[in-house]
This record gives structure tokens, C-alpha cells and sequence, in this order.
């Protein structure tokens, strides 16, 4: 380093060191392209559902009651200033919610008019997975009923199993709650 330098051209000097040593991005090709959602237990099973179509988790609200409707609807809530129908997921899909409160959740689901609270056992939080890991949902992995909203599974030391609650709130069997 010669004495005459200036700080800046001492500065560039360093910026271009540092540049040359720096190590490259790694290519296009070698990226694996991530998937991530929202992970929730319904009983022993492990679900996933795509980030967007899950706009809020909740802790189980207080809901009113309401009669004449299928007992798998718990209830309303209100969820700053708006109405939410409270779902239970396990009993429309016929099992029993776990007796542990403090571990239910709320999935808020808002898609074209339907605005809904899926209260599921557990949240387990956000799952990040291989999207070219993503496996058609085999036969016997759940089901009959369940199977419809399924669309695939991800391996990862347990099947999780892709849940769409968008395919669930356009179902007409969902939206049929009157006794």
C-alpha cells in the first residue's frame, strides 16, 4: 500500500478485494423451490394447509351458542367488530376434539363470501417443506371423508397431509349447518 492513498481510493481498494473473495449465488437450477403452510393436528394426523388460504389463527374464543344447527357449529364469536361462525373440523369430519383447551386453535378462513373459524386441536405452526417432495395423497392415508380436501401429502418423519380449507368452505356439505 503506497502512502499517497487517499482514504477513498484506500476504501475501493478494500471494496474490490472484498469482491473478488466473495462467493457466488448458486445457480438457477440447484434452488429447490420452497412450500410452506399452516401446521395443525385433527386427532393423531398431522395437516398442512397452504399459507394462503389461512388468514388468522386464534385462540379458542368465546362464542354464543346458536340453535338449530348441526352440533359441529359451535358457535359465533366476535372477531373485532365481525360475526365468526365457529367450526368444529373434527366433529364435521365425525371424531372427537381433544379435551385439551388450551392447545385448540382457530383457522380463520376468508374466501369469496365465506368468512369461518375452523377450530382444530392443535396449531403446530408454519411448515416449510421440499414443493417437489409434494406426493399424491395415497389411498388409506385418511379418510373417505377427508379425502376430498386433500390434495397430496409431504413426508417429513410423519405424513402431513395438504388440507384445503378453500375446497372445504365451497363445499355444499359445509355450508348446509340448519338442522
Amino acid at each position: 500500500m503506497a502512502q499517497s492513498q487517499t482514504a477513498f481510493q484506500l476504501l475501493l481498494d478494500i471494496d474490490q478485494r472484498c469482491r473478488s473473495l466473495a462467493a457466488g449465488l448458486p445457480l438457477q437450477e440447484t434452488r429447490q423451490q420452497g412450500w410452506s403452510g399452516i401446521g395443525f393436528r385433527m386427532g393423531a394426523h398431522s395437516y398442512v394447509a397452504p399459507m394462503g388460504e389461512v388468514g388468522e389463527i386464534l385462540h379458542e374464543p368465546r362464542y354464543a351458542a346458536l340453535p338449530g344447527v348441526k352440533p359441529w357449529i359451535k358457535g359465533v364469536a366476535n372477531l373485532r367488530g365481525r360475526l365468526l361462525p365457529i367450526m368444529d373440523l373434527c366433529a364435521f369430519f365425525g371424531h372427537e376434539l381433544s379435551p385439551l383447551r388450551k392447545q385448540r386453535r382457530v383457522l380463520v378462513i376468508e374466501h369469496q363470501d365465506v368468512f369461518a373459524g375452523l377450530l382444530v386441536d392443535e396449531v403446530l405452526g408454519v411448515q416449510h417443506f421440499n414443493e417437489r417432495s409434494l406426493m399424491p395423497e395415497t389411498p388409506g392415508t385418511c379418510e373417505a371423508n377427508i379425502a376430498a380436501f386433500v390434495q397430496g401429502q409431504f413426508l417429513r418423519e410423519e405424513a402431513w397431509l395438504v388440507f384445503s380449507p378453500k375446497t372445504l368452505v365451497l363445499s355444499p356439505g359445509f355450508m348446509d349447518v340448519a338442522l
